[in-house]
């Protein structure tokens, strides 16, 4: 298959050399023959604690220039089906997370437009509600991925309506997320009252937390949600304090109690055969980080993100085969 864009060659030119960008991808502002891009959203003046999820982007594509092609695990190489580049970062307002919002929503409405897949990288959560704005307008309510220590439903923190504990709220507000279809994942860690987890509950979420995440297994959550999301177009949002701080320190908001990396990589490569439309990783804090273990789980989640497009994309050219055949039969 002839793609348009892959990644440059890494036995031409050293993985240490050149412009950094995502895996190497070419740094391209089309949105013409691509199947997937990259985008940064650096913005973090939305954080209510540690702030420097900013620098997230930069550090994650920094790492990234280690992570191959192929997925062992799916016997896919991603070029084989997939054309796709590093689109940049959104134009961030430090300060104003409405400008951003506006920012963020006229970078990515035209991507959705097109059926292109996004993968974002943050910044602090907050960033999320800009792009269901975006990804709404083509798709209607989507259902919800999210995988974090905490539901971000809250209503409001120190008076303001929109931080990064508040996207999820809003989202079911705005009627951008069919809560019926959405799950979390993985909530843990003390909390100022119960409504923080039960008005997640109240929205309409099915909310798995840590402590069940342990006792049904890694197997049992992923039947439940695919079960959630049915066939539904899902958004998948990836906050890396889902993640144990042992294997991501860098974040804003660590909550200990969580999965080891390979634990959240064991869930995320088996949620094949789900309706994905877009995908973001958020709260990786560069400055907090130890070896760069965070921003190597920020890279090699996005890579599993992007292995789950391309396997959408090789069952999707397989059906249409299969369809011809069964016509011409």
């Amino acid at each position: 298959m002839d793609l348009k864009y892959t990644q440059d060659n890494t036995f031409a030119t050293p993985r240490f050399s050149g412009v950094s960008t995502f895996m190497r991808l070419h740094h391209v502002n089309t949105l013409n023959d691509i199947d997937f891009m990259i985008t940064g959203i650096p913005f973090d003046t939305a954080a209510t604690f540690r702030t420097g999820t900013r620098f997230g982007p930069q550090a994650v594509r920094n790492f990234s220039s280690l992570v191959r092609s192929y997925s062992y695990f799916h016997k896919i190489g991603l070029f084989e089906y997939l054309s796709g580049v590093d689109f940049g970062d959104v134009p961030v307002v430090p300060g104003s997370i409405h400008d951003t919002y506006a920012n963020i929503e006229k970078t990515l409405t035209p991507v959705f437009e097109k059926g292109i897949i996004p993968i974002s990288v943050g910044g602090d959560h907050s960033i999320t509600l800009g792009e269901l704005r975006a990804a709404a307008k083509k798709y209607g309510p989507l259902a919800l991925v999210q995988f974090d220590a905490h539901c971000d439903t809250t209503d409001e923190y120190f008076g303001q309506k929109y931080t990064h504990g508040t996207p999820f709220r809003r989202a079911v507000e705005e009627g951008l997320i069919d809560t019926s279809r959405s799950i979390q994942v993985g909530i843990r860690g003390s909390v100022n009252d119960p409504v923080d987890v039960d008005g997640a509950k109240n929205l309409g979420y099915e909310v798995i937390t840590g402590d069940e995440l342990l006792e049904i297994g890694w197997d049992a959550a992923i039947a439940r949600i695919k079960s959630r999301v049915g066939n539904y177009p899902a958004f998948l949002t990836f906050d890396v304090d889902f993640v144990d701080p042992s294997c991501a320190p860098g974040t804003g908001t660590p909550e200990v109690g969580g999965l080891l990396s390979r634990e959240a990589i064991y869930i995320l490569r088996r949620l094949t055969g789900i309706r994905f439309i877009g995908f973001d990783v958020v709260e990786i804090l560069p400055s907090y980080d130890h070896s760069d273990i965070t921003s190597a789980l920020g890279a090699n989640v996005v890579f599993e993100m992007a292995a789950l497009i391309a396997v959408m994309k090789k069952e999707k050219m397989e059906s249409v085969v299969k369809a011809g055949e069964h016509r011409h039969g």
